[in-house]
């Protein structure tokens, strides 16, 4: 009691501590099964590859840890050269595609020519092929003689940005159409402008809807990252073909690959947080 105040304390009832500790246990048990099932199911696996007729010479051909080894430093100077690509490309994603969904959304007949250019950009981009974009920018552009000679990287770099940049647009502008239009109408009518509701009101709101599946569009944007070397481009692909070629063994391939695997592995234990936690959010109710 303060200054003849009773102070209230909320403390939770008893059938919602029953709710908590059955919770507990039940997770208890889900995680150790999970963990005995992923041991047997390995191990099943496991045992049946081994006991397979061919198990010695696919052993030999792409797990041969000596080779590994040796052709891990040049594949790792390959894969700098992605992950420098895929940083630019990113940037430049993120620019044209917000471009583009904004164009998408201007309303009137006036914004009409560029609503249609951004909508045949999209449909063009979205359905031609990455590795055609790629053959054709790197190999195409170039033949014009209108720029001076750019490396290979820069080329696929443009490549990638020209075809994800229609893939973020649409998911932008899906997330965009998604904020009610209440939210644009109570925005105009305190006095900001179509540019300023875009930029305070609508783009925050509809990027937080979006979220997942912009970080699966990074994913994927980092594994055709790899396609570059098909323009010449020395990157991971690229070294670890070059590795083959001198070994005559697989492994620099699958080096390359798990490489790959442990530069997207973070984006997308971070893309199943945020949408583990949106879930929550949706679905979480009151305590009793």
């Amino acid at each position: 009691m303060t200054d003849g105040v009773p102070q209230v304390t909320w403390a939770p009832s008893e059938l919602e501590l029953a709710r908590r500790q059955h919770r507990r246990k039940a997770s208890g048990r889900s995680v150790l099964i999970a963990i005995v099932s992923t041991i047997l199911f390995v191990g099943v696996i496991a045992l049946v590859l081994i006991n397979t007729p061919g198990w010695e010479s696919v052993k030999a051909t792409f797990f041969d840890l000596s080779v590994a080894k040796e052709s891990l430093p040049a594949v790792l100077q390959g894969l700098w050269l992605n992950i420098r690509v895929l940083f630019f490309a990113t940037i430049g994603v993120a620019v044209l595609g917000t471009g583009l969904a904004v164009i998408r959304s201007l309303r009137g007949p006036v914004w009409f020519p560029l609503r249609a250019l951004a909508t045949i950009y999209t449909d063009l981009f979205r359905g031609v092929p990455v590795l055609i974009v790629l053959f054709l920018v790197g190999f195409g552009i170039p033949a014009l003689e209108i720029f001076p000679r750019l490396p290979a990287g820069v080329w696929g770099g443009i490549a990638i940005t020209l075809c994800y940049s229609a893939y973020v647009a649409e998911v932008l502008r899906a997330g965009m159409e998604a904020v009610h239009p209440s939210q644009r109408i109570a925005a105009r009518s305190l006095g900001l402008t179509h540019a300023e509701t875009l930029r305070v009101v609508v783009i925050p709101q509809g990027l937080r809807k979006v979220i997942p599946p912009l970080m699966n569009d990074f994913v994927s944007m980092q594994k055709d990252v790899g396609l570059i070397s098909v323009l010449g481009a020395v990157d991971a692909v690229r070294a670890a073909q070059i590795e083959v070629a001198q070994s005559f063994n697989f492994t620099p391939y699958v080096v390359a690959a798990l490489l790959f695997v442990a530069l997207s592995f973070p984006v997308i234990r971070v893309t199943d947080h945020i949408s583990a936690r949106m879930a929550r959010r949706e679905q979480s109710g009151g305590t009793v």
